[in-house]
């Protein structure tokens, strides 16, 4: 038997496929966007997020506009990621600041990105590598 509602609907899917779903805090809502996200990009997610979670022990979570939310402090964010049409879009708050600089740039000027694509091998060494930096400076406040 299900613990779910019988009338408890799907989450909507937005573009690119990103999950509709409810802000909240904890890992709860961060793992139901990882369920709903569609195909490819729901494995994506698990993986980085289960990197983050390897890489920054005691990591907070929180899904605030529809996007899975990491920070070490209540209310300060390192790193989120996205679901696109085409890629899962690993965002850090202060991504100008890591060493080596994610490759894909912002029109924010501390904001970079890491996009994952569904037939590409993420290098995971160098993705825990800048999570590990982004997780020991100033979180971003949303």
């Amino acid at each position: 038997m299900s613990d779910k509602p019988k009338n408890a609907a799907a989450p909507v899917l937005l573009s690119g496929g990103n999950p509709q779903i409810a802000k909240g805090y904890g890992d709860a809502p961060v793992q139901a966007w990882i369920a709903a996200a569609p195909g490819w990009k729901s494995e994506a997610g698990r993986r980085v997020d289960a990197l983050i979670e390897r890489t920054v022990p005691g990591v907070k979570k929180a899904v605030k506009w529809n996007t899975p939310m990491y920070g070490v402090e209540d209310g300060a964010w390192f790193a989120s990621f996205h679901a696109f049409d085409r890629y899962l879009k690993v965002a850090f708050f202060r991504g100008a600041s890591l060493d080596p600089v994610p490759p894909v740039g912002s029109k924010q000027k501390e904001v970079r990105y890491f996009h994952i694509h569904e037939d590409e091998t993420v290098d995971e060494g160098q993705l825990a590598d800048w999570i590990k930096q982004a997780s020991r400076l100033p979180g971003e406040r949303m």
